[in-house]
């Protein structure tokens, strides 16, 4: 059973910086690609960044290009979201979610998804 588990949201005043981390448990996770989504109230789940297997390749949301930059350490089984000048707009929970394939950005095509974590941006 693949666990993953989000750490670092929080509260920060925009233009700040938060990180977040997805430590992923109970499967081999250089074979699987990652991503980060996000979920505002009133709002469906949408995607944010992604990243393949070995890391070399990665894809953003437009909204966040620029800014927020994914990683990920195979050797410590996690997966990483660097936020930087953060915006009201950026505020929701932050699911990360592993993909066997490559790195799509439907929600749907992720088997298994961490509880959230959530990250408030105040104006």
């Amino acid at each position: 059973q693949v666990q993953l588990v989000e750490s670092g949201g929080g509260l920060v005043q925009a233009g700040g910086s938060l990180r977040l981390s997805c430590a992923v448990s109970g499967g081999t996770f250089s074979r699987v690609a990652m991503g980060w989504f996000r979920q505002a109230p009133g709002k469906e789940r949408e995607f944010v960044a992604g990243v393949s297997r070995s890391g070399s390749f990665t894809n953003y949301a437009n909204s966040v290009k620029g800014r927020f930059t994914i990683s990920r350490d195979n050797a410590k089984n996690s997966v990483y979201l660097q936020m930087n000048s953060l915006k009201s707009e950026d505020t929701a929970v932050y699911y990360c979610a592993a993909n066997d394939g490559g790195v799509p950005i439907d929600a749907s095509s992720y088997e298994y998804w961490g509880q959230g974590t959530q990250v408030t941006v105040s104006s």
